[in-house]
């Protein structure tokens, strides 16, 4: 029997289909949704721009999409016609901010013939490579939208789709990116469990959920209960992609070397804390600063703000060591200043609100020396109670703060990539993109970074071993 689920609505307006050329194993063709004088229908002259010829922005519009789905289509293999339903429409956006586009699958299906693992949904592009034809063909297999208002005044006030092939993009968005990123999404690139809930869609799990793994409750998703789901989703910095060709190519294209807090005793606390970094004092280096922590408490009743030069007591606790101090009242560079005064070498400040992952620390002063770095709530909270017990017990606390050169930069210390989990959670973008602490930056981070190339291959990205991981 094969199941299947409509996972968006798929817009009833089909004005032209345009085959691309095929340049690999897979053929994509774009369905375009426009009606007439909009998006891809737009008759605006335009002048080429970066490889692309069109001489009209809609043009130009359909110029870009043929590039990024040409890519996709020389990557992937599949003997089934992927077709993806695109339309230009307004989004929500500000004058500073803009939704640029959106893009998922239409359709998952589950339990069809040749399906690799039983009982578990799968995008209807994948669902049609392994079935060998298409399971539904009056329906697209991804559909897409993208923001036809990008620069006018009052969305992302200036700032446009370049729709040039070659990456020149300055101070724009390069439109070829964005739609790598949002194809990738419906081939597959998301999972269909609800993050807010941990729901299952139906019941089932996703493929994706087989490969994405929670270290501190050492179960994958589709192992989990929904109650379960939910806490993982929230969970940053220990939710990671555990798939073997993901797994094999993070040394290969992620960079050796990430910030952290290294706690090396007591084993109560010891390991790995992800850190924001300072705007102001030295950069964050290897080997770092290793050193006893000791908290500073100046404010009752347990609290130490730092904002006032460090009484003699606080002072000579944190001398030569790594002072804790809290976050509020004053600025961040204020208290790192008042604890090098007094003799600290690095500084933790821990936030004051509950959140992942931890922001930086903004501020100012060129005559601070010493690293500082934030970390969350929780974390710190776990920090300053462990610090009370070896306080007890006459024991202390040691760690580093540095880059730890046996992490990769968006990867746990097991080597495996870290996905985007952060608290509160954020629909659309949590679980189904990769952690925003990658460097070099990925295509399948939340966000699009201007340092993007139109890579999704080791050793320059990710996304292609992940989308081979659940079956391409």
């Amino acid at each position: 029997m094969i199941s299947r689920n409509r996972t968006l609505v798929l817009l009833a307006v089909c004005l032209l289909v345009t085959p691309l050329a095929l340049m690999g194993a897979a053929t994509i063709t774009i369905v375009n949704g426009d009606p007439v004088g909009v998006g891809f229908n737009d008759p605006t002259p335009v002048a080429p721009v970066g490889l692309n010829a069109g001489t009209t922005l809609g043009d130009q519009r359909l110029i870009a999409f043929q590039a990024a789905a040409d890519k996709w289509g020389a990557t992937l293999t599949s003997g089934v016609n992927i077709r993806i339903h695109a339309v230009w429409t307004a989004l929500t956006c500000t004058a500073t901010s803009a939704v640029l586009g959106s893009a998922g699958a239409t359709e998952v299906f589950r339990d069809f013939p040749g399906a690799p693992v039983a009982g578990h949904w799968y995008s209807k592009a994948l669902a049609d490579k392994f079935l060998g034809f298409d399971a539904d063909p009056a329906t697209a297999d991804i559909n897409a939208n993208f923001n036809v208002n990008l620069g006018n005044t009052g969305c992302l006030t200036g700032i446009s789709f370049y729709l040039g092939l070659d990456s020149v993009h300055g101070n724009n968005v390069d439109l070829v990116t964005v739609l790598t990123h949002e194809f990738a999404h419906g081939l597959g690139f998301q999972t269909f469990t609800n993050g807010s809930t941990g729901a299952q869609l139906a019941g089932f799990p996703a493929i994706w959920d087989d490969f994405l793994f929670d270290t501190t409750q050492n179960l994958n998703w589709t192992n989990m209960t929904s109650a379960q789901r939910a806490a993982s989703a929230l969970n940053e910095g220990h939710l990671v992609w555990k798939g073997p060709l993901v797994t094999a190519g993070v040394p290969s294209v992620l960079a050796q070397g990430f910030p952290l807090l290294t706690v090396n005793s007591p084993n109560s606390v010891r390991g790995n804390y992800l850190v924001g970094t300072a705007t102001f004092g030295p950069a964050l280096a290897s080997p770092g600063v290793t050193a006893e922590v000791m908290p500073v408490v100046d404010t009752a009743p347990n609290t130490g703000l730092a904002c006032n030069p460090l009484s003699a007591l606080n002072a000579a606790a944190v001398n030569g060591k790594i002072a804790v101090v809290d976050r509020g009242t004053c600025t961040f560079n204020v208290k790192v200043k008042n604890c090098q005064d007094a003799g600290a070498i690095g500084v933790i400040v821990v936030d004051s609100v509950a959140g992942t992952p931890p922001a930086g620390l903004g501020g100012t002063d060129a005559t601070i020396v010493i690293p500082a770095v934030r970390v969350t709530l929780a974390d710190g909270q776990t920090l300053k109670n462990a610090l009370a017990t070896r306080s007890r017990a006459h024991s202390g606390m040691f760690a580093n703060i540095g880059v730890n050169l046996a992490v990769r930069a968006g990867a746990d210390a097991n080597g495996f990539a870290l996905m985007y989990a952060p608290s509160p959670i954020q629909p659309g973008s949590s679980v189904s993109h990769w952690d925003i602490s990658m460097f070099p930056n990925q295509l399948m981070e939340p966000a699009i970074n201007g340092d993007l190339t139109h890579e999704v291959v080791i050793p320059f990205d990710l996304t292609f071993a992940l989308l081979r991981d659940i079956g391409w």
